[in-house]
């Protein structure tokens, strides 16, 4: 497949840990693009999951700056750049979740295109240990050695020599926690899931979910100018229950905008329901 506004283009994506691998494959395959991979991009200047590195502004921010600073190096038009949270379940705290955003910014036609999954699919977590076989345990939870380690003198540890990334080995592990708990003022050391890309087959998996999201988002047109990118901008709630009759707090309409001639749109019923179960009125269910 392909598309009208970028088939034959060149989208630089902005990366340093092999998001290529999720990404360049749908977005060649169903947009038509070359992919390419720009050298010199420390996308790590854009903060790093870590801490060492604090992230710039919000998560779409952040991959803005990285999306801007690939255009920059190499003076293309079109870039993409990708960027993850990790933070426990809003309604479920105990429950770690990852939201993971694929951004296309495109300089000729000025759009900003963002798709973005939700998963519970992580295995985002960390502890404290103060012997190798507390760590093993720990590495043997997570996924290892298929899923990387972080080993840290501390949680707060900023400088290199007392934070160890990208630990796939026993080996690997066995060094850094002893070279750690030998730095460590209190004998205790800080392990992590190490949820860069490339170390992360899970968030990987995730960051494909995105991608797929994003070229939805892209083939879905603006019906007045035929721009891509029509997206929602806002859920209006009120759809009627269907025992009462009164608006309960489900979506009722759906506001699609066009991000170059702002034409609007309403939806009604965009869940494919007309009315709502009882259960969700405030009246019928107080």
């Amino acid at each position: 497949m392909t598309h009208p506004v970028f088939t034959q283009r060149i989208a630089v994506l902005a990366t340093m840990h092999h998001k290529e691998k999720a990404i360049a494959p749908i977005l060649e395959r169903e947009l038509g693009l070359r992919v390419m991979v720009p050298e010199g991009l420390d996308t790590d200047a854009f903060g790093t999951f870590t801490r060492d590195r604090e992230r710039p502004g919000t998560q779409v921010e952040a991959a803005r700056l990285k999306a801007e600073k690939a255009l920059e190096l190499t003076g293309e038009t079109l870039a993409i750049a990708s960027e993850g949270v990790f933070a426990p379940h809003p309604s479920f705290p105990a429950i770690p979740c990852n939201r993971e955003l694929v951004l296309l910014l495109d300089k000729t036609n000025q759009l900003e295109i963002v798709g973005q999954e939700f998963s519970l699919e992580t295995n985002y977590s960390h502890t404290t240990v103060q012997d190798f076989q507390s760590a093993l345990a720990f590495a043997e939870k997570v996924g290892f050695p298929e899923h990387g380690l972080v080993v840290m003198v501390s949680q707060s540890s900023k400088q290199p020599d007392e934070i160890f990334k990208g630990i796939t080995s026993e080996r690997q592990l066995l060094e850094a926690v002893m070279i750690a708990l030998e730095r460590s003022p209190n004998g205790t050391i800080h392990l992590e899931t190490d949820m860069r890309a490339l170390y992360n087959p899970t968030r990987m998996a995730v960051i494909e979910k995105a991608t797929h999201d994003l070229v939805k988002k892209i083939n879905c047109a603006c019906p007045a100018c035929a721009t891509p990118g029509f997206e929602l901008v806002e859920r209006r709630p009120g759809l009627p229950c269907g025992l009462c009759g009164l608006p309960t707090p489900l979506t009722h309409i759906a506001l699609y905008r066009c991000q170059r001639c702002e034409f609007t749109q309403e939806i009604l019923f965009p869940d494919g329901l007309e009315v709502a179960d009882p259960a969700q009125c405030n009246y019928c269910n107080p």
